[in-house]
């Protein structure tokens, strides 16, 4: 009886990881990348063009004098209505509009202007910390860096962005409660979580369009595609929006329109 040969124990060479193969000696080559947008880029486009139409110089509903008025502001407006806070920071900053006239006011005077808007302590404490901060390490400036700007007292991370893009014109995109709705609503850039949908609106907004690309969606958001019902005959992108749930595939005409008031009850998240 013959002796049975030993088995072959090599393990096979694995196939290259995201990647394959034509033929033996063919090149890899990478699998596309899943794209997560519903939309082409000329789709994507075409959108923002429309936007572009209707606000050519879209303008948030806060108001502010210069950067560290803006900041003051943006920070008051957690889980406040624009128009709550221009109401308190009205007096505020006729007291105060820079860094070193705020840290002298002080904590308890700060108070005394902004009692009407949600969690004033805290954020009369944030005000007072993030002037003195401001003063002793940035020379009464505000940064223009989101490192530099989220390590001042009640600044997060959409709070720089929206100052960076406001105040110093940088490409930013601020995900507020009606970008993370909008981003997912109609496939223009899901996410789990309000990064996910910032890293992918900056990927895919074209550059020409990223400067006002915030307040775009912000009020397209506000007014048009609302939280509990959309009002798609109003919308300028009914025809190019792939939503489940619009109601409509005639897009709204057309026309520049002018700046609109703030809703009654509407909060800023």
């Amino acid at each position: 009886m013959s002796t049975p040969k030993p088995k072959d124990r090599r393990i096979p060479k694995a196939s290259p990881k995201g990647g394959r193969r034509d033929g033996p000696n063919a090149v890899v080559r990478p699998r596309p990348a899943k794209s997560f947008c519903l939309y082409s880029q000329a789709e994507v486009h075409e959108i923002f063009r429309r936007f572009s139409v209707q606000r050519p110089e879209p303008k948030g509903e806060l108001e502010y004098v210069n950067a560290f008025t803006l900041l003051v502001a943006v920070v008051l407006s957690a889980q406040a209505t624009d128009a709550g806070v221009n109401k308190a920071t009205r007096g505020l900053f006729e007291a105060a509009d820079t860094p070193e006239k705020m840290a002298a006011l002080g904590e308890e005077k700060i108070g005394a202007y902004i009692r009407t808007i949600g969690l004033w302590r805290a954020k009369a404490k944030n005000v007072a910390a993030l002037s003195e901060m401001l003063v002793r390490d940035h020379g009464g400036k505000v940064p223009e860096t989101r490192d530099e700007l989220v390590k001042l007292p009640g600044v997060g991370r959409k709070t720089a962005n929206v100052v960076l893009n406001i105040a110093f014109g940088q490409h930013t995109m601020a995900v507020d409660t009606h970008i993370f709705r909008i981003g997912n609503r109609i496939g223009l850039a899901p996410g789990k979580t309000p990064e996910e949908v910032e890293k992918r609106l900056i990927e895919v907004i074209p550059d020409e369009y990223m400067r006002h690309a915030h307040h775009w969606l912000i009020l397209h958001g506000r007014y048009v595609c609302k939280a509990r019902k959309p009002d798609c005959p109003a919308c300028v992108i009914a025809d190019i929006c792939k939503s489940a749930e619009k109601t409509t595939s005639i897009p709204a005409p057309l026309v520049e329109i002018g700046p609109l008031g703030p809703v009654p009850g509407e909060t800023v998240a």
